[in-house]
């Protein structure tokens, strides 16, 4: 198995939302790729409630059985609109991927 935890810091007011706009925005679109993209094994998106500077402001933490179901993961196409809007709103992203 494998994790995959992605991290965003959102930019406040890109396409006139807040970050923590953007934060619910990815919740609810990444928690509703349950069962759309069958590679997910566990999928769960947190929201920061720390108002630490160095806090970012939501993560996602991913399961699914290998490096290989990861990249369809990452290439199925409502992933990939998800993807691409989180490019236009976020300013910073930071990832790990692990072995469990």
């Amino acid at each position: 198995m494998l994790k995959h935890i992605v991290m965003w810091k959102f930019i406040d007011g890109a396409l006139d939302q807040s970050a923590a706009d953007h934060a619910l925005w990815m919740k609810q679109h990444l928690e509703a790729l349950v069962g759309v993209v069958p590679e997910i094994r566990h999928l769960e998106v947190g929201i920061n409630t720390s108002h630490s500077p160095m806090a970012y402001d939501a993560v996602l933490t991913l399961t699914v059985d290998d490096a290989d179901a990861l990249q369809r993961y990452r290439q199925h196409p409502a992933h990939q609109e998800i993807s691409q809007h989180c490019h236009a709103v976020r300013s910073a992203r930071v990832v790990v991927d692990y072995t469990v």
